[in-house]
């Protein structure tokens, strides 16, 4: 591998660019990751750590920017704009170094979500003084926004977009992929909202009953898992793009699964085991939790067959926090085992059982039920 000094000196004496030592040292560093993918074991490359220096420069991160955060709040007061402004500006001066020179995965990451927030912050400032919604006084006075929250969302979420594909352009920042799927999420409910909306204004829809609101709602999750499934299939284009994961499209793919898995989760559970989400219990009765079951296995079997531990680990999280909730709330009443305490049981020995042996199990489930033509397009199983 050539070094870092070396390129400074190909740089120096002309023969290669300062763009071709930056872009050099980024396929020197895909490629001592792609190494550490492929090693024994095979397990999926850590996306979020470079090492200890990263760590440590993340916490110098953070402390430098809330000491300018609190500077700039007692010399400017309460001047929200531009100290957003100003700590955009210093962010991506930072990741000039931290993040195009030295390829720093958390303090980018961090640098990426600080640059994001400060965009976010001026154009909630500016729209919410557009559309005057500091003047709201009762939720009826929100009738009259709507002449204008379609336009100034529409902006808002565009702008968000855009800040996102600007500084991925710049330092390829594999975060902003999920900063863009949540704005086009976002944007998608708020359409939704305003579309039924409309319909009530207009009388081609009618409004809600009390008995039927539970009914509403569980349409209403046909949105979210939409939205979870245009982001999933992205990720896994990008996976299949990139099977040996040497690149930053199989990172952002590894964010892309983080925010569909919520997306998808949520409404097919309440779809699959038919939970009554406002006036009802949340746990299943015996036929739901088959349901639950089937569900779970469902979930699993995807994450072996592209290997996005990423799409499994909230999925997890999400029943197992579930089952946490309505054990400790139905403690006091509940007499012998609840169904969501066998669930728990087999998801905690579930987690365990695919740390210690992630490839291991895919190997023995996923390659004897799919056919090699589906094998040579997935991420290879390492035997």
């Amino acid at each position: 591998m050539i070094s870092g000094e070396t390129l400074e000196r190909a740089v120096r004496q002309g023969v290669i660019t300062e763009d071709q030592r930056l872009k050099l040292a980024g396929l020197a560093n895909e490629a001592a990751q792609a190494d550490t993918a492929n090693a024994p074991g095979g397990d999926e490359p850590m996306r979020l750590v470079g090492g200890g220096n990263d760590l440590f420069v993340t916490v110098g991160i953070v402390l430098l920017f809330a000491g300018a955060l609190f500077v700039l709040q007692s010399i400017i007061g309460n001047e929200t704009t531009m100290i957003a402004a100003i700590l955009g500006a210093a962010i991506w001066i930072v990741a000039e170094f931290v993040t195009r020179q030295r390829r720093m995965r958390l303090s980018s990451t961090v640098l990426g979500l600080g640059f994001i927030a400060a965009a976010v912050t001026i154009l909630s400032i500016h729209i919410g003084g557009r559309i005057e919604i500091d003047a709201i006084d009762n939720p009826l006075q929100l009738a009259a926004l709507r002449p204008r929250i379609g336009g100034w969302g529409a902006l808002f979420f565009a702008a968000t977009a855009a800040a996102a594909v600007l500084y991925f352009v710049r330092f390829r920042v594999p975060i902003m992929a999920a900063v863009l799927a949540l704005s086009f999420t976002g944007a998608a409910f708020l359409f939704t909202v305003l579309y039924f909306y409309d319909g009530v204004v207009n009388g081609q829809v009618l409004m809600p009953t009390l008995e039927q609101i539970p009914d509403v709602i569980a349409r209403a999750l046909y949105m979210p898992l939409l939205c979870g499934l245009v982001v999933f299939g992205t990720a896994v284009a990008f996976d299949l793009h990139d099977r040996e994961r040497y690149t930053v499209w199989s990172d952002c793919a590894f964010w892309l699964h983080a925010i569909s898995a919520p997306l998808l989760v949520h409404p097919l559970f309440i779809l699959a085991t038919g939970q009554d989400v406002v006036f009802g219990e949340i746990e299943p009765g015996a036929s739901a939790s088959v349901m639950l079951m089937l569900l779970i296995a469902a979930f699993v079997y995807v994450a072996l067959a592209i290997d996005r531990r990423s799409l499994l680990i909230p999925t997890l999280a999400y029943f197992g926090s579930l089952g946490i909730y309505y054990l400790i709330d139905n403690a006091a009443n509940t007499a012998g085992v609840p169904p969501f305490a066998l669930i728990l049981l087999v998801i905690g020995s579930m987690i365990i059982m695919f740390g210690a042996g992630w490839q291991r199990i895919r190997r023995l489930i996923v390659v004897p039920t799919l056919p090699t033509s589906v094998l040579t397009k997935l991420p290879p199983i390492k035997l």
